[in-house]
């Protein structure tokens, strides 16, 4: 797993250090505060550890990971994204299975990163970006905008995405270690999702029916796509999974479902990383680590500082649940008018 974490000077994130991370992992705080950045920055170096001397791959890990933050952040240059205001250089440092890969660039910087250490040996799981926005329907457009177009608009966790999905499912039982988070997942989606290779388009089908899959609800696009990752073996008992928001376009008894879900596939090896701003997935992720003793580490945007707690030892001091107690404070005194 991705143990520890220490980021200074990264766009909105000045300084985080985080560690004692688990197999669900949570990021919360307002809009703005940066809890997107923080996932696609675990997110580009997790896969520049992944794409490094995998298969044919003759590139450096520095030019993987120049590569890979260019096409994530998509600034004009990669010094960019060193924070406007610092006076020090970006740094990013990961600890992952007990080894260290760390990096670190000031503003000047262009397309090469000087400063980089590995200790990590390469890895043969995928991690995976679950956007907020759904994909399914852009399928075809992203890959075109990327592959053909060199484009910038979508960035990297749309097109590693989108590519994932391509994959098609393969014959056999998928993973036995996914086998019940699938059947949950299938009995919360009511169908499953195709690929149509001739029209190439994805479709939904209940029962008898198929729905173009820009006819279905967001939430289901957004379950299906798991589904599918699952199924594909895209993904393994050593992945890690970013999830941002994962409460868009789900009702609540759904978010609570996906987040049950979401923990029998954490104990089946999958490391989660949630980005939210939800009082329900706070609370539900409160109950899970209380009913299951479970260690859910938890890192909240509090007046540009970020504080680290867990779980497992009660729900954190937050604006989130500050306005959720202030509702039902009023919530009560209108019924005691």
């Amino acid at each position: 797993m991705l143990e520890s974490v220490v980021i200074k000077n990264f766009g909105p994130l000045a300084d985080i250090h985080w560690q004692s991370l688990s197999k669900i992992n949570l990021v919360i705080g307002d809009n703005g505060c940066g809890k997107t950045f923080l996932l696609k920055t675990l997110y580009s170096t997790m896969r520049t550890l992944e794409e490094y001397k995998r298969g044919q791959e003759q590139r450096t890990a520095s030019e993987i990971l120049v590569e890979k933050l260019y096409w994530t952040f998509q600034p004009d240059k990669i010094g960019d994204l060193v924070t406007k205001s610092a006076t020090s250089p970006l740094l990013c440092a990961v600890c992952f299975a007990g080894n260290e890969f760390h990096y670190e660039f000031g503003k000047d910087t262009s397309r090469q990163i000087s400063s980089i250490e590995n200790k990590v040996s390469p890895r043969a799981s995928n991690s995976i970006f679950l956007p907020a926005k759904e994909v399914l329907s852009l399928h075809s457009i992203i890959l075109k905008s990327r592959e053909q177009d060199k484009a910038f608009g979508f960035d990297d966790t749309y097109l590693d995405l989108a590519r994932a999905l391509r994959y098609m499912p393969r014959k056999g039982k998928s993973f036995q270690a996914f086998a019940q988070a699938r059947t949950q997942l299938e009995h919360l989606l009511g169908g499953k999702i195709e690929f149509d290779d001739s029209a190439e388009r994805w479709y939904f089908k209940k029962g008898n029916q198929k729905f173009p899959i820009g006819l279905t609800a967001e939430g289901i696009k957004k379950i299906a796509i798991l589904d599918t990752l699952l199924s594909n073996r895209y993904l393994t008992t050593e992945s890690i999974i970013f999830i941002d928001e994962p409460e868009a376009a789900l009702h609540p008894s759904a978010i609570s479902k996906l987040l049950d879900i979401i923990a029998v596939l954490a104990e089946r090896g999958i490391q989660f990383f949630l980005s939210s701003h939800s009082y329900f997935v706070v609370k539900k992720l409160f109950l899970l680590a209380q009913q299951n003793d479970m260690s859910i580490p938890i890192i909240s945007a509090q007046d540009n500082h970020w504080i680290a707690d867990d779980l497992k030892n009660g729900m954190p001091n937050n604006s989130i649940i500050d306005e959720s107690i202030r509702l039902y404070k009023e919530e009560v005194e209108i019924a005691l008018q």
